[in-house]
């Protein structure tokens, strides 16, 4: 899909929606991040949170009306990557549990179930971008949760396992954190050598609508553009904010988490393979032209 296509189905953020889904459609997960972009371009949807609907109980998802539904978007996820080291069974009811639950309730249903996972499913050891196909290789307990949750994710028939990385939305996020240092004037530490591309989340659920025209499978979907560091992401919230770039310091991961025992480990490299969703005509936006617009909305 190239730029001026995507920008057909992907307005400026004024409100206006996009999908003539929504009657059909139930989004879990609905006030993390890419839930509550999901709602926004899904007009009428019908949008649960965890308090709606709590997807580590078997009972409450058996009990989840799919009569007339066509798919189920689950964006619901434990997503503490630290406090997940400490707190196994909480990640693994969510992530790994509370997908199998869906699984098995959508596939008695026969409705679709669209799944967002993240590329903590792999060590980021190698080089390049990672291929779909890369078996699952996690380093951190919540990584391991979300392995858990693709593979149970794929019994059902009617599937769209999507990976995505570093996601920037409504809620507390990287960029939201860095502009936040920025006007309280301090100049942090951040992290130089793990690499990715940013995910924003209006473009991710724009992405993930179109997806469902195609085969049901597993597909890594992300802000296009070269990858970045977080540190250079972090200057680059900086500069376009017009604070001093140079107020950022770059350290390695081992160091900057060196006093921090309780931190769960990093793949170094995010960067996932985009080939397979842009040969089906799917690609998001360079995610610097992202990142302007979603710092030209911030509120003031």
């Amino acid at each position: 899909m190239t730029a001026a296509s995507f920008a057909a189905v992907h307005p400026e953020p004024s409100g206006e929606p996009v999908s003539s889904l929504p009657s059909r459609a139930i989004v879990v997960g609905a006030s993390g991040q890419v839930g509550r972009a999901l709602t926004a371009v899904l007009p009428g949807v019908r949008a649960l949170t965890s308090a709606d609907l709590d997807i580590g109980s078997s009972e409450a998802v058996s009990a989840l009306d799919l009569t007339d539904v066509d798919v189920v978007l689950n964006a619901a996820a434990y997503t503490q990557v630290d406090r997940a080291e400490q707190n196994r069974a909480a990640a693994w009811r969510v992530n790994a549990a509370g997908v199998a639950n869906l699984a098995r309730a959508t596939a008695a249903a026969r409705v679709g179930l669209v799944h967002l996972s993240t590329e903590y499913v792999f060590d980021g050891t190698a080089p390049g971008a990672i291929p779909i196909d890369t078996p699952h290789s996690p380093l951190s307990v919540y990584g391991a949760s979300k392995a858990a949750g693709e593979l149970v994710a794929t019994t059902t028939p009617r599937h769209w396992v999507v990976r995505t990385s570093w996601v920037v939305g409504e809620g507390g996020n990287f960029v939201r954190t860095m502009l936040s240092l920025a006007e309280r004037g301090i100049a942090p530490s951040v992290v130089d050598d793990q690499i990715g591309r940013p995910t924003f989340a209006d473009d991710l659920a724009h992405g993930l609508l179109l997806l469902l025209d195609h085969p049901p499978g597993i597909y890594h979907l992300t802000n296009g553009g070269d990858p970045t560091s977080w540190a250079d992401l972090a200057r680059d919230v900086f500069r376009r904010t017009g604070h001093d770039p140079g107020a950022i310091t770059g350290v390695p991961g081992d160091e900057y988490f060196a006093d921090k025992p309780g931190a769960a480990p990093r793949p170094a490299n995010s960067v996932l393979d985009l080939r397979h969703a842009a040969a089906l005509g799917i690609a998001l936006p360079d995610w610097r032209e992202s990142l302007g617009r979603y710092l030209k909305g911030r509120p003031q």
